[in-house]
């Protein structure tokens, strides 16, 4: 490659994706490391300040986001006959008011669990709001060909700020307590708000649906929209699944380590953030992957691979050994999901209609909290009555048959994405 031609890289390496994107990606970011400043903090409010026990702590997380997914229903057919950009915005910012709650009640000592439960009804339906708003928005934003590079942009930004924030979340916690990560959170929604806003440019309003088909079978466009594909479906399936085992198992691991093991939330946050680095290099090797292997047998084999490392959780010990224990686990399924993720998040918005990217992305958060919330509330109670490491296990288990619901094919589209060397910086 001739000297003209490295700079041609170059200028493609840092400005492809325009500036509009660098101002959605910035917004993401910065929201990102918000989240895992605070991560574990509603959690560790509730045993530390509140004194919850197991079930309690699961129906935090199980309730708040059952409720909060039935409430963000009807917001996917609303969401896309309406430019998306005004809609992340006012997302970001009910998520940063209601987040704010928390250290006013905190302050005025009124704070309680029912509180907690019902900020997380909101985060959590706003929450599914902004990421079928998002993906819609990017489709706009971003040429079909430099999708995978966007998506692993977003992926090794995510992981980036894995790193970062429990361990800098765990220090706030330890000098000032689990609120001030709550409201470095909220912040961190109101800067990514006036990020999103400055993206700026021409969104054109979207055309208007069709209004002989009657409200029940728009709000379930998207479920018949992901069930008719034959490539989506069983993806929507494996992912549903996948993600709700492995979150329902994060408030019994919060319990283990933090109660019963007796693990400072230092040694939590750091347990979590280390092996982020895994993701970061899994989001790199996504697109170089692809190019040699292709979209269908990477996708199948990291979603495999990811499958085998939590029943390892189950082996915890106290002491450095557990700590190493957590660290080598979470290194290798977080490798695996920084290659997987990117991956599945650009196929199913290839295979998925501009005027349907909305409401298939609401129908499938929607579900995958449904279940979430389903299973987290099960765990909490096999927790109870089995023990949180024996709840643990069990979900390891059934995480391995998980792979035999991956597509077996993609259905005519056996695509290799654009990404070349220029993707180096994705």
């Amino acid at each position: 490659m001739g000297r003209g031609d490295r700079l041609n890289a170059a200028r493609l390496l840092g400005h492809r994706l325009g500036r509009r994107f660098g101002w959605l990606w910035a917004a993401y970011g910065t929201s990102a490391l918000g989240t895992w400043l605070a991560f574990g903090a509603f959690p560790l409010i509730a045993i530390r300040v509140l004194h919850a026990g197991p079930v309690q702590v699961a129906a935090l997380s199980s309730a708040g986001t059952a409720v909060g997914a039935a409430a963000a229903v009807p917001l996917g057919p609303w969401v896309e006959a309406r430019r998306k950009r005004p809609v992340l915005v006012a997302m970001d910012l009910v998520r940063c008011a209601a987040l704010l709650t928390v250290p006013v009640a905190f302050a005025l000592g009124v704070l309680s669990f029912l509180q907690l439960l019902l900020v997380s009804v909101v985060v959590a339906a706003a929450d599914i709001t902004f990421r079928a708003g998002s993906g819609a928005y990017l489709k706009t934003l971003v040429p079909a060909e430099e999708l995978l590079a966007a998506n692993a942009r977003f992926e090794s930004t995510a992981w980036s700020t894995t790193i970062i924030g429990p361990p800098l979340g765990g220090a706030m916690i330890a000098l000032l307590g689990p609120v001030a990560t709550v409201v470095a959170d909220a912040v961190s929604y109101l800067l990514s708000a006036l990020g999103i806003r400055a993206t700026a440019g021409h969104e054109p309003l979207p055309g208007r649906r069709d209004t002989k088909r009657g409200r029940v079978a728009d709000l379930l466009e998207g479920w018949r929209y992901i069930l008719a594909d034959a490539a989506l479906r069983p993806l929507f399936y494996n992912t549903a699944l996948y993600s709700a085992l492995v979150m329902a198992t994060q408030p019994l691991l919060a319990v283990l380590m933090l109660g019963r093991l007796g693990f400072a939330p230092w040694q939590y946050g750091l347990a979590f953030a280390a092996p982020s680095i895994g993701g970061l290099v899994g989001s790199r090797l996504a697109g170089p992957l692809v190019n040699r292997f292709g979209q269908h047998r990477v996708l199948v084999a990291a979603g495999a691979l990811r499958a085998l490392w939590p029943i390892g959780l189950a082996f915890i010990a106290p002491g450095a050994g557990g700590l190493l224990l957590v660290i080598g686990v979470e290194l290798g399924l977080i490798f695996c999901c920084g290659i997987f993720n990117p991956i599945y998040a650009t196929y199913r918005l290839e295979r998925t209609a501009t005027d349907r990217v909305a409401r298939t992305l609401s129908a499938w958060s929607v579900s995958t909290k449904a279940v979430t919330a389903l299973l987290t509330a099960a765990w909490g109670t096999l927790g109870e009555l089995l023990g949180p490491r024996t709840a643990i296990a069990l979900a390891g288990v059934f995480l391995l048959a998980t792979p035999l619901l991956l597509p077996r094919d993609t259905a005519g589209r056996r695509q290799v994405c654009a990404v070349r060397p220029r993707y180096r910086d994705g």
